[in-house]
């Protein structure tokens, strides 16, 4: 693997999207430490889901730069993709493999030994708890083992960065239980990884660090401790994008 010269695992420079007359992602600068779980967060809408499709190559940018350990996403996408795992939202899959066939696939596309990819694909499948429906073709998964098998994919090559895009909506407690074990052995081992999600507890009780996006622009980002700023992260986000919780009303009609 490349050195990064200052030890950032992710850098972004400046990105920006349109779409139409919409601005989707407003020159965002965003560096993530090598080593660190970094937690991305935002209100419906904010650009994150655009901001990490920039990040790892699946969309290009208007503007801005992206690299991984040093390597360029968009003028070495060849180099920068051996370092990354990416679990995008909405992930499409080949729908008439089973899962084994799907990482078998993925592995050999990867230029992976035959051997080392059928024995990780059945480790994964065992502690992902989807040797069950290995035989399952994939138009047949729910969106949680969709989500488990992407998260396989992810992790088949070792990557040394995950970017993941809400891993763990739709997915039962005792496999979200797994996940998290998981991705924290992955950054005690030297990974590292950029996680978006909707829920503050979550993002609490495994990132180490933040970045909170609204309206296409970071408008915080640095360690939990100081994002929070002394209160939840749930209260600090609200505040942080200009919301308040709206008066509910009476909404009668809803009491039996």
């Amino acid at each position: 693997m490349p050195p990064s010269r200052d030890g950032t695992a992710l850098h972004l420079n400046g990105l920006a999207k349109a779409f139409g007359e919409k601005i989707a992602v407003d020159h965002v600068d965003l560096d993530v430490p090598r080593g660190s779980f970094f937690g991305l967060v935002g209100p419906n809408g904010a650009g994150k889901t655009t901001t990490l499709s920039m990040a790892v190559g699946l969309l290009k940018p208007d503007g801005g730069s992206s690299s991984i350990f040093g390597v360029d996403v968009w003028t070495d996408p060849s180099q920068a993709k051996k370092l990354i795992g990416v679990l995008p939202d909405g992930l499409s899959m080949p729908e008439r493999l089973t899962g084994r066939e799907l990482l078998r696939f993925t592995g050999l596309l990867r230029g992976m030994d035959r051997k080392d990819v059928e024995r990780r694909a059945g480790e994964l499948l065992e502690v992902l708890e989807l040797d069950q429906a290995e035989r399952t073709l994939v138009m047949e998964y729910s969106t949680g083992m969709r989500k488990k098998i992407g998260l396989a994919s992810a992790l088949l090559h070792a990557p040394k960065l995950l970017v993941l895009d809400e891993p763990l909506e739709a997915v039962d407690p005792v496999s979200a239980a797994t996940i998290k074990v998981i991705l924290r052995r992955f950054v005690e081992g030297g990974g590292s990884v950029v996680f978006s999600s909707h829920v503050m507890a979550v993002v609490e009780q495994l990132c180490d660090r933040v970045a909170v996006i609204a309206a296409g622009k970071v408008v915080a980002s640095g360690t939990l401790e100081a994002v929070r700023d002394g209160s939840s992260l749930e209260d600090r986000f609200v505040s942080l994008v200009g919301g308040q919780v709206p008066e509910v009303g009476d909404l009668a009609w809803l009491s039996s």
